[in-house]
């Protein structure tokens, strides 16, 4: 059993799914439904539309040049029956699987990680250009960053100390209230 695939969006087209274009010097195309049967026809380029495999290696979100890659490419020899060449093969296309999920997400890491640094160079770049702002409210900032530090102490005190050692705390206050009042 061969799974093809898609010809516009690079799905998965099991047997006896999708539809076939063969065109007048024999090309074939195979499309896995009709959304992209009908972009084919409209000559529509795959890799304008975001939703394409196309267009996710286009834009560098996707693996695009890698060795496992080749593997899949496909192969018309035919290749006389050996019971250990396809207990080799099978072996083979799962320890493919393998390497190629661990390049995937090696990738995706890369990538992200190079978009954190984008961001962070332009948040810079924003904070260089508004720096006459930034201090003007800098200095309101740093104030409240400090009340609210002093706030959080506070609260870990309290924390600290139970709710039974508050309740003391106040009726000790009281005490030195009612006794500086008399």
């Amino acid at each position: 059993m061969r799974i093809e695939k898609c010809w516009y969006c690079s799905c998965n087209v099991y047997p006896g799914h999708g539809t076939m274009f063969v065109r007048n010097d024999c090309k074939t195309f195979r499309f896995c439904s009709g959304k992209c049967h009908a972009h084919f026809k409209m000559r529509h380029n795959p890799k304008k539309l975001k939703w394409t495999k196309a267009s996710r290696k286009y834009r560098g979100k996707e693996m695009v040049l890698d060795k496992t890659f080749e593997f899949e490419k496909r192969r018309n020899e035919p290749v006389r029956y050996d019971r250990n060449l396809w207990i080799k093969t099978i072996q083979a296309m799962k320890r493919i699987q393998q390497i190629r999920q661990v390049r995937k997400v090696r990738f995706h890491k890369k990538r992200l990680a190079n978009l954190v640094k984008k961001r962070e160079t332009q948040a810079e770049k924003e904070l260089k250009k508004h720096a006459e702002i930034v201090s003007v409210f800098g200095k309101e900032l740093a104030r409240n960053a400090t009340l609210k530090a002093k706030g959080a102490e506070k609260k870990k005190l309290k924390l600290k100390l139970g709710p039974k050692t508050e309740k003391k705390q106040e009726l000790e206050k009281m005490e030195v209230c009612t006794t500086t009042a008399a």
